[in-house]
């Protein structure tokens, strides 16, 4: 019973510095604070550059289904179990290299987008004079929403 009251006592101790500490950092908020807000999601879904990438993947996915069954057909079509071995083994390390380059030059376009995105709603806040920007998904209330005009400039 001691033991409890104890940590309930310092459990309610910690819960009001932090209440005090909070309201403290708080109050140093300039009243001239502008917090400006932006839909991530959205000014990516319009972006003409990453509608770009998408269609550029699906086409080198279809290659690469391509290249799967034009591999499998020649696999089947050799009968010596020797040479079908090495041919497999050369269009794995193939489908492997394709693959990876696909990937790599995927990621690397897609910094440049995330890249070019962030500089654009780092200007846009700079020039109508914001302090801070958050991801529209983790503010619950308030804000100024700049995703539209975001959007503009991202086309």
């Amino acid at each position: 019973m001691k033991n409890t009251a104890k940590i309930l006592s310092v459990a309610l101790f910690a819960f009001v510095i932090g209440l005090a500490t909070s309201n403290f950092a708080v109050s140093d908020v300039p009243s001239n604070y502008k917090v400006a807000v932006v839909d991530v999601q959205k000014v990516v879904a319009s972006s003409s550059q990453v509608k770009a990438l998408k269609d550029e993947q699906a086409k080198k996915g279809q290659e690469l289904a391509k290249f799967i069954e034009t591999a499998k057909a020649a696999l089947a079509k050799e009968k010596d179990a020797t040479k079908k071995k090495a041919l497999e083994a050369k269009y794995d390390k193939e489908f492997k290299a394709k693959r990876e380059a696909i990937a790599k030059d995927y990621e690397t376009r897609l910094m440049a987008i995330d890249k070019n995105i962030s500089s654009i709603i780092d200007t846009n806040a700079k020039q109508n004079g914001f302090n801070l920007v958050l991801a529209k998904g983790v503010v619950l209330s308030g804000g100024i929403d700049i995703t539209n005009e975001v959007a503009k400039q991202i086309k």
